[in-house]
């Protein structure tokens, strides 16, 4: 079988496991990449629409061997207020078939997920608490969701939703479907013993809790027939209070691996039912890279199927680790291809360095989806909006651009000018590129951030930007080159409003702390307006170092602004470093020994007593200094990044892009 951008086994360079073909059931997959169902928020009326084909497609293109359409219902009671597709209504056929048309082309095979949320659903689609469904009247921990024990008749609905679902895909020419047994969901409660208490033929003994999946699967065949492959997603472990461990699944896993019906299995990690398990549904850069290979190399050892995994694969290194070790025979990695889409082949064309690296921050991919937006990264913003900037036109004209600091707005902006056919110059200030990301990978557990740098000055230098740094760029600077577009991305500075009795006490910033500039004592308090990584990941760097921890956050919770699934693993390991995390706190002052707080919501006035140390993560100010100084140049300028507004990684990266897509 030919491989897309390869021409034989001698240009796979390294990743000779990666780039070999694998059979699954009816179909060959040309390599070992593929790209997870989840959902990318990108529908028109329950239906795939225009850009999620265009989404699809672009992994397609950059080399992934399958891709799999996000978790499609099977039965409206399955239906919630987050938006899906709906795999039992025949409208779907039309745009299933569109994704399989822009994908198969190259070489990419398409399959869809048939899923059932049971009681992991809260609002229904009028804002309404829906009418959940499980297999008994067992609440789960995460939505506070009392479900309603399913009725012989409406097990029989959802298995023949089951087949129906099947038939539309195979309507509309995938090449296989894939039942979603994993994260607690319902499939998996059947499987679950302390979630499913049924005592008729659906309960009890293991057989007994087997059969609704085993008729699942068995309809789902039925209605794709023998030309689409059939396989089911599992939780080898769904890490969390009464969920199923590694040990139950693996007789659940040697059960179905003797199904003759099945083709594969999939491997994942935790479920929706509780916070700590959602946080493995898709793990930040605090779990290890990989780490659920050992979860789906115990499964393979009882299950003689072909095994897929999914958790932290972003690099084809790892990916080709995974498969030597006979862990698994397919990687999914979804994340890796959302921040380069072409992933596949520059690793197959051993252009490593290329690689736009994955840094797992679930800011824009999961982070949007839970916002109800359509997925992206912060890195690649392109992501989700190719029909938008997928493919961007040369300039009709070169210009002369100077970008003014070398932060990820202005790597983006000159990389993308630069790209094209713009003369770029980009002067950043101090001795490295990063601005602000050279802080935060000095948080504990963010260290793999600073792959955001790397990656846009890797795409800067690749596009041809001249890059000068330890350059201070004044307004007589610009006067005097008088470039034809002048974009000026000179970040922010710690904002430090005045503070009552700053004078008596020690205060500090927490950039202070990161670059090595303040020392603090053995008990700090940390007053926390923005809510983010910072304070967070402040409170766990002096914890380890040995201090007693206070962290005051302005907000309902500690890391309210970031994306749970980040936020949470995060919060459990300061519990367990013994930090006290005081929310609704509003700084108003210190003196020798105290600092004084105002409880946001009663207003009453709140003392912790005995600091050594108060240190503020208050936000950012934009740094205007240039804007200002240029109000009367009459050239093109452009503010971008926290020199616009302070706001994050993703905000700064996209205003790059937009405003390079412009000139």
């Amino acid at each position: 079988m030919t491989l897309v951008g390869a021409t034989s086994a001698k240009a796979h360079h390294g990743f000779d496991r990666l780039f070999s073909p694998l059979r699954v059931g009816p179909c060959t997959l040309k390599n070992r990449i593929f790209s997870t169902g989840h959902m990318a928020v990108m529908l028109d009326g329950h239906k795939p629409s225009a850009a999620m084909v265009a989404y699809h497609r672009a992994k397609a293109k950059g080399g992934a061997a399958l891709t799999i359409i996000e978790a499609a219902r099977v039965h409206p009671s399955g239906n919630s207020g987050r938006p899906a597709i709906r795999a039992y209504d025949p409208s779907c056929i039309d745009g299933y078939a569109a994704l399989a048309k822009a994908c198969q082309p190259y070489g990419c095979r398409v399959f869809a997920q048939l899923s059932h949320p049971g009681r992991e659903m809260t609002m229904a689609a009028d804002g309404t608490h829906a009418v959940a469904y499980a297999p008994s009247a067992v609440p789960n921990e995460r939505f506070h969701v009392m479900p309603r024990a399913l009725t012989p008749d409406l097990i029989e609905e959802i298995i023949a939703g089951f087949e129906t679902s099947a038939a539309h895909m195979a309507a509309a020419g995938l090449d296989g479907v894939e039942l979603v047994a994993s994260h607690g969901y319902l499939l998996g409660q059947f499987l679950n013993p302390r979630v499913n208490l049924r005592d008729d033929e659906y309960g009890g003994s293991f057989e007994n809790r087997l059969r609704f999946v085993r008729e699942a699967i068995a309809a789902a065949r039925r209605g794709a027939g023998d030309d689409l492959a059939v396989g089911i997603r599992l939780s080898g472990d769904e890490k969390d209070h009464d969920g199923i461990d590694a040990s139950d699944m693996l007789d659940i896993s040697r059960a179905l691996g003797a199904d003759p019906t099945l083709d594969y299995l999939n491997v994942t990690a935790g479920t929706s039912a509780g916070l700590a398990g959602s946080t493995h549904i898709v793990p930040s850069m605090r779990a290890e890279v990989g780490y659920t290979a050992p979860l789906a190399a115990a499964i393979k050892e009882v299950a003689s199927k072909p095994i897929f995994v999914a958790g932290r694969i972003n690099q084809p290194q790892t990916a080709e680790q995974v498969l030597r070790d006979g862990a698994a025979d397919m990687c999914g990695m979804t994340r890796a291809l959302i921040a380069d889409p072409l992933m596949p082949q520059k690793a197959v064309a051993g252009q490593v360095d290329d690689i736009r690296a994955c840094v797992a921050c679930n800011q824009a991919c999961i982070g949007h989806m839970l916002n109800a937006q359509p997925i992206s990264c912060i890195q690649h913003p392109e992501t989700g909006r190719e029909l938008a900037f997928g493919t961007l036109s040369p300039a009709t004209k070169q210009r002369n651009v100077l970008v003014v600091g070398g932060g990820p707005a202005g790597l983006k902006a000159a990389s993308v000018a630069a790209q094209r056919g713009h003369h770029v110059t980009l002067y950043e200030a101090k001795a490295t590129l990063g601005g602000q990301v050279n802080l935060a990978q000095n948080l504990p557990g963010r260290a793999e951030f600073g792959g955001v740098t790397t990656n846009l000055a890797r795409e800067a230098e690749s596009a041809g930007v001249e890059i000068q740094l330890n350059t201070k760029i004044t307004a007589d600077h610009i006067q005097c080159d008088a470039p034809d577009v002048l974009i000026v991305a000179t970040g922010g500075t710690a904002y430090m409003p005045p503070i009552e009795g700053a004078g008596d006490g020690h205060v500090v910033t927490a950039q202070q702390v990161l670059e090595g500039r303040a020392n603090v004592g053995a008990r700090a308090v940390i007053a926390d307006w923005r809510c983010d990584w910072v304070g967070l990941g402040m409170a766990e760097r002096l914890a380890r170092d040995g201090c007693h921890v206070r962290l005051a956050v302005n907000g309902m919770v500690a890391g309210q602004t970031i994306p749970q699934y980040a936020r949470d693993a995060w919060l459990g390991d300061l519990h367990r470093l013994g930090v006290v995390i005081l929310p609704h706190m509003r700084l108003h002052g210190l003196d020798a020994e105290d600092a004084y707080f105002q409880h946001t919501l009663s207003g009453e006035a709140v003392i912790l007593e005995d600091v050594d140390t108060l240190v503020t993560a208050l936000g950012t100010r934009s740094d205007t200094a240039l804007e200002e100084a240029l109000r009367d140049w009459s050239g093109e300028m452009h503010v971008i990044g926290d020199a616009l507004c302070p706001r994050t990684v993703e905000e700064a990266v996209f205003e790059g892009l937009k405003t390079a897509a412009t000139l």
